[in-house]
């Protein structure tokens, strides 16, 4: 015989599950908390269904999706006798494809069953239109978030104040970890999990603290490179680092290629040390701290940075530049091609692809392609250096090869020109 605490039981649930798909239905924008103080629709809803003795099987509720700036959704897992499960609650924070990639892999780690972790919650950035009236698009952070049936927080800053009470009062992650996720965390946020923050860096601090450390370590010419995992403090890459590892590049790598490899080693890195940092074996004080006397800062780049100066530039670091600014700006010269004239005016020629020549020749501002069937255009630098451009491409056209380049100049000579700024 079914007693009556269990029908009223069951009607609660009933009328709960039904404001939830109303709320979908007509507020999409609306979230909902499901956890031990019970169920609660909409940002601000003051009406309650408690659910906490809710009898024998767990109770899975389906995150909403939206992606207004001051709206959230949260789904919390029950067991089976209505508590909460007690693995280590993990959010994570990222933005870019580098980091949706680490997300996967922390997620399908979570997924073994003696992970000692769960992730409940991702933090990215707002979605964002492409086109004045396009649809707004996720961030890849987002997109993948939203595959894994994962609930995301998409707070305008980082530090407003109803993110901060979410994260506070309903997520309550034990442990952050961050991946690119392009926001300054304030103290509040850093004050919340327990187990502090983690973040994934792509350089061997305390060299290249800041915003663009893959792009200044390949401009410098750095080899090894690597990538670190340390505690998030207030100041930007400052704190005790947790695990590190170098790599070896070859001469040629280029940012777009380097990014990901270095996050994801620095991805398993982090997953190694995880337990550790859960069981208070790693913690802030007991992690390294960086040699302050080492610093160098990875300044963000300007678009003007771009230009090469064959004038000032050798061929090394010009190369060095072309690799380190692939995936933005982009590094560039102005040719001149064809003779002198009003007719003729500089074309702006992005340099795609090069390599350095052993070779050291008189110096000239002549543009030629190489001997061979694969070699470049040759550009000579100030001191005789020579940077082969193996890819390239004019203003308004696609990239090429130097043979197409050549093929379409129909004879015409090609110079490069100093003293034209961007």
């Amino acid at each position: 015989m079914i007693s009556s605490a269990t029908i009223k039981h069951s009607a609660a649930l009933v009328v709960a599950i039904t404001f939830t798909m109303a709320a979908c239905v007509l507020r999409p924008c609306f979230g909902f908390q499901f956890g031990t103080r019970g169920l609660r629709i909409g940002p601000s809803a003051s009406a309650r269904y408690n659910l906490h003795h809710a009898s024998t099987s767990s109770i899975a509720v389906l995150p909403l999706r939206f992606h207004h700036a001051r709206s959230f959704t949260h789904l919390y897992s029950s067991s089976s006798d209505g508590s909460i499960d007690d693995k280590t609650r993990i959010v994570f924070l990222g933005t870019p494809d580098v980091a949706a990639a680490s997300l996967k892999s922390i997620y399908e780690q979570s997924q073994s069953p003696d992970c000692p972790y769960e992730l409940v919650g991702v933090v990215t950035q707002p979605p964002k239109r492409r086109k004045r009236k396009g649809k707004e698009i996720p961030t890849p952070v987002g997109i993948v978030a939203e595959e894994l049936g994962l609930t995301i927080l998409c707070p305008e800053k980082a530090r407003d104040k109803d993110f901060l009470d979410t994260l506070e009062n309903d997520v309550r992650p034990d442990l952050c970890i961050t991946a690119a996720y392009g926001q300054y965390l304030p103290k509040r946020f850093l004050a919340t999990p327990k187990f502090g923050t983690l973040n994934i860096h792509p350089s061997l601090l305390p060299r290249w603290r800041g915003s663009s450390p893959v792009q200044r370590s390949l401009e410098s010419g750095d080899n090894p490179v690597g990538v670190s995992v340390l505690f998030t403090v207030s100041k930007m890459d400052a704190g005790p680092i947790v695990a590190q590892e170098s790599l070896e590049i070859d001469e040629n790598e280029q940012a777009s290629t380097l990014l990901p490899t270095l996050f994801d080693i620095g991805t398993k890195c982090l997953i190694d040390v995880l337990p550790k940092v859960i069981k208070g074996e790693i913690t802030m004080d007991t992690a390294t701290g960086q040699d302050e006397s080492l610093i160098v800062e990875a300044d963000m780049i300007d678009a003007s940075e771009g230009q090469l100066w064959p004038t000032k530039m050798t061929a090394v670091e010009c190369h060095n530049r072309v690799r380190g600014f692939s995936m933005w700006p982009g590094t560039f010269l102005y040719f001149q091609i064809g003779d002198d004239g009003p007719e003729n005016e500089p074309v702006k020629v992005k340099v795609v692809e090069s390599r350095v020549l052993e070779e050291k020749v008189e110096p000239t501002n002549m543009i030629e392609r190489g001997p061979n069937k694969k070699d470049g255009l040759r550009l000579v630098c100030a001191d005789g250096s020579v940077l082969e451009m193996l890819k390239v491409q004019p203003a308004t056209r696609n990239v090429m090869d130097a043979k197409s380049f050549v093929n379409g100049l129909q004879g015409q000579t090609v110079k490069w020109l100093s003293g034209l700024d961007s």
